[in-house]
């Protein structure tokens, strides 16, 4: 069934930003029951520390519980860390607070943002997974509950949530956002984004989070738009299909010129080096908490250190140099190319809670480093929504917001349907 709280988060009118705080808390404990995008929230009182002043004031904060906030704890959905508060904000939140925005709490991650899930359901239908591993911060979200929330993204755990969910979804530029206060894992994949219900408050957190970016400037004539079906990777939905055809329609209508290159041995080039480095790297971060408490970590996750420790640092550097020589290939070829247009996810949602889904289409886009939007843009056959994945140039992520923003809905909103 579906959960009855999924409604906009900016519907508190002329609330100061204490009151505004105050509501999301009341709203969290109402209806997070049912839907456990939250491991911790934040006591009444700690609503004292919102800001009256700042571009982002009174604004309510999910963070991803690899991502420290001062005074809660950070366990990264895992029963082997502790629950001692850390003193200080990561570097992101840090930002965000100084902009206005108020944390309210830690949403749900997958363990070690892997693969194994967490509690969290979907707020469109809680029988479905709502995605991983930034699961919490995007169901959180889609319900309504917070304005905004950070998530992180090694191979595809920021857009296909944002898809499953239906929200706006967004990865930097790999790098883009400082990483400091965060649990890194993966060191050359790692990056941390945010979900919002459109591209305009995504773009007003971009101001924050990337201030060196002109967010300001719009660029006027017609997009060139590469189109990656990606069909090698695996089939589509019928919904999944329909929603790149609607998306295509709508650019081509606005006067976007379209181009189909054909990449399908580099795509699979590309996800076959993902998996090497996200292994390796994977493996030797979390090797010294599977040596100290190997009774309380899931067996996925002593899996993929077992796999990943025998992969050679040889292997791993001449995946890493392979992977190199694609990215300068790829971008003089997408020199001309303002945007690439690509799947988000195979579908809707899947039924059940026991895995987070397939994050095949994201991968590649990771080991890039090259920046993602997730763009919902109506519901399929089971009354999920589905959406698209827009993916710009390397530090061209304004830019790509902007593009999404100067389009019409339904592209850039959360009402799916």
């Amino acid at each position: 069934m579906s959960h009855p709280s999924v409604s906009p988060p900016f519907d508190t009118g002329a609330l100061s930003p204490a009151d505004r705080v105050q509501h999301a808390l009341t709203r969290i404990q109402r209806d997070d029951a049912e839907l456990h995008a939250f491991v911790w929230t934040a006591q009444a009182q700690d609503k004292l520390n919102a800001q009256a002043q700042g571009p982002l004031a009174g604004w309510t904060l999910g963070v991803k519980d690899v991502i420290d906030v001062a005074g809660m704890p950070t366990q990264a959905g895992s029963r082997a860390l502790g629950d001692v508060p850390k003193t200080f904000d990561a570097t992101c939140v840090a930002q965000l607070r100084a902009a206005g925005a108020v944390p309210v709490g830690k949403t749900v991650t997958a363990e070690f943002a892997f693969t194994t899930p967490g509690a969290t359901r979907n707020p469109r239908n809680v029988d479905h997974t709502p995605g991983g591993s930034s699961s919490g911060s995007a169901a959180a979200v889609a319900a309504g509950l917070v304005d905004v929330a950070l998530g992180t993204q090694t191979g595809g755990s920021m857009i296909r949530p944002a898809a499953y969910c239906g929200v706006v979804g967004f990865k930097p530029t790999f790098g883009r956002v400082h990483r400091g206060g965060m649990q890194v894992l993966c060191d050359s994949l790692d990056t941390v984004g945010w979900f919002t219900r459109t591209v305009a408050q995504s773009l007003e957190v971009a101001a924050v989070l990337t201030p060196d970016d002109d967010v300001s400037a719009a660029k006027q004539a017609p997009p060139r738009v590469a189109i990656l079906e990606c069909t090698t990777l695996g089939t589509l939905s019928p919904a999944a299909r329909d929603a790149l055809s609607l998306c295509e329609a709508r650019l081509v209508a606005a006067g976007a010129v379209i181009e189909r290159p054909d990449l399908d041995g580099d795509i699979d080039t590309l996800t076959s080096l993902h998996a090497t480095i996200m292994r390796y790297e994977l493996a030797r971060g979390l090797m010294p908490v599977v040596q100290a408490a190997e009774d309380r970590i899931s067996v996925a996750a002593r899996d993929v250190v077992r796999v990943g420790l025998a992969i050679s640092y040889r292997t791993y550097v001449l995946a890493q140099r392979q992977r190199a020589t694609l990215a300068a290939r790829w971008l003089e070829r997408f020199s001309e190319i303002d945007f690439i247009l690509a799947p988000s996810a195979p579908g809707e949602a899947p039924l059940g809670l026991s895995t987070t889904g397939s994050s095949v289409f994201n991968r590649m886009w990771s080991l890039l480093g090259w920046p993602c939007l997730h763009l919902p843009t109506r519901t399929g056959a089971q009354g999920m929504p589905v959406g698209v994945q827009w993916i710009g140039k390397p530090d061209c992520d304004a830019r790509l917001l902007q593009w999404a923003r100067s389009f019409p809905q339904p592209l850039n909103e959360s009402g799916a349907g």
